[in-house]
């Protein structure tokens, strides 16, 4: 499968796991504010593993749907719409993702 199909194919992933990342951490939200007990509960959970590995997980999915969404925009406007342009397009949305994804996840960890 080409580059660009995969860069295309994740951008609509990363869309999906975006909304039900959404969906969780309002449900966090709710929690949080509906009293001083689930305030304490999201606190708590806040500290564990699995609660920063689904913040890290939302953050990494917008990060990749934003990039290749400019990427899209940026090919709407008519630049690297050829083969050999959106390959290298699918690169640079890979490795900026790349490296904004582990940045996000050294400040979380």
């Amino acid at each position: 499968m080409p580059l660009p199909a995969i860069a295309s194919i994740t951008h609509r992933i990363s869309g999906v796991l975006l909304v039900a990342g959404a969906a969780v951490l309002l449900w966090l939200l709710d929690e949080s504010l509906a009293s001083e007990d689930g305030f304490n509960a999201v606190k708590t959970l806040a500290d564990s593993f699995i609660c920063k590995l689904l913040v890290w997980g939302v953050l990494s999915a917008l990060i990749y749907h934003s990039v290749a969404g400019v990427r899209h925009l940026i090919m709407d406007m008519g630049y690297g719409e050829t083969l050999a342009g959106g390959r290298t397009s699918a690169k640079l949305v890979f490795a900026i993702s790349a490296v904004l994804i582990i940045l996000v996840g050294a400040c979380i960890w």
